[in-house]
């Protein structure tokens, strides 16, 4: 299994490579798993960026959020196919009597990939050159935080994997089931459709 260092560097490298255009390479099933995790978070943070713009139609920030929906979407799924692979692997040592954890190592995964994104733009504001000494004095001091909190999630998901892979832990993969994007489970979607009527040929 890849050491959960090796994926928080990937995932700050990652970063880094897609501000530039660069494209991270991995032929590991995991990493690949968590990089499109990764991704789905990058694109998410840059459209929820976009959506606090107020110098922009309204129409423009409606097709933003429904982008953002698309790709929470998409985030949510990643998630469990991380969940889905490492219970592949670690099926084997499952102890049935064993605990569950409260939080699965993919949703540990998203919460790492999300810091990556928090610490590298937090960074940015720390050498921002139109930015006051206090702002950056400040971002300093959240920079730091954030380290200690990326570093305490790092090992909390080394931990997990060795309670999991030594059978302490049993991991169960957990289905999100969001029903804001389905339109047979979103009211506002289907009543709208009901009061509409079938379409006209």
């Amino acid at each position: 299994m890849v050491p959960v260092k090796t994926l928080s560097d990937l995932f700050q490298s990652a970063v880094a490579a897609w501000h530039t255009d660069g494209q991270p390479r991995t032929t590991d099933a995991l990493q690949v798993h968590a990089l499109t995790l990764h991704r789905h978070n990058y694109d998410i943070w840059h459209e929820e960026d976009q959506a606090r713009r107020r110098d922009v139609a309204d129409q423009t920030i409606v097709q933003v959020k429904r982008t953002i929906d698309r790709l929470n979407q998409l985030r949510n799924d990643s998630i469990e196919k991380i969940d889905r692979h490492l219970l592949d692997i670690i099926g084997g040592h499952a102890n049935p009597d064993a605990p569950v954890n409260s939080e699965t190592p993919g949703s540990i995964i998203d919460r790492l990939s999300i810091i990556s994104l928090r610490l590298f733009h937090m960074e940015e504001e720390t050498r921002r050159p139109d930015a006051s000494g206090d702002h950056k004095v400040s971002c300093e001091k959240r920079l730091a935080v954030l380290r200690e909190q990326h570093a305490d999630l790092v090992t909390a998901l080394t931990r997990l994997l060795n309670d999991l892979s030594d059978g302490k832990k049993r991991l169960k993969v957990y289905r999100q089931f969001k029903m804001y994007n389905d339109p047979a489970l979103n009211p506002a979607l289907y009543r709208t459709q009901n009061t509409q009527g079938p379409s006209q040929s």
